[in-house]
């Protein structure tokens, strides 16, 4: 009687490779972390970025309204819009005979990196036109606005002073 031989090819991976692979995806996956948290940090910053010069551009837009005769001042306001829903609710054009408002964003966008805000107007640091640039604080219009943040960013600057 003959003994029969199995053949000797395996059909499967030993313990030894798959915790080899195991490990190397783990080195593999530890490495990329940090790279995926910074550019999701960077995307945030470059929102952050265009968010605070659309909104600049807007009050700019509306102090020019307001200087060119579209929007009614009385003499004791600066000229800056009372709030940031304004320009998104938009104002009367004085000088259109028929019942016009000038629009100056489409939305209010939220602080990329407001933590718990109620709403996008809230979310923002706002400075009025008599407050000193190193001091800001709420007034009766806006001058300018900035971030809450207490973070610093990618370029060492801290965001309230973007």
């Amino acid at each position: 009687m003959r003994k029969r031989r199995l053949p000797t090819s395996q059909t499967g991976f030993t313990l030894i490779e798959m915790l080899v692979t195991v490990a190397i995806v783990a080195i593999l996956a530890s490495v990329a972390m940090p790279l995926t948290e910074l550019s999701r940090q960077r995307a945030k910053e470059q929102e952050l970025r265009h968010d605070l010069r659309e909104i600049r551009t807007a009050i700019d837009a509306y102090k020019q309204a307001v200087d060119e005769g579209h929007i009614f001042k009385s003499l004791d306001q600066s000229g800056y819009p009372p709030s940031l829903s304004l320009l998104a609710e938009g104002v009367d054009d004085a000088k259109s005979p028929v019942t016009k408002k000038i629009y100056f964003l489409r939305r209010i966008p939220m602080d990329p990196f407001a933590e718990n805000a109620a709403d996008a107007e809230s979310s923002w640091g706002k400075r009025s036109y008599d407050s000193p640039p190193d001091a800001p604080h709420d007034g009766n219009d806006v001058y300018d606005i900035y971030s809450l943040s207490d973070r610093i960013g990618l370029n060492g600057i801290p965001y309230r002073k973007w």
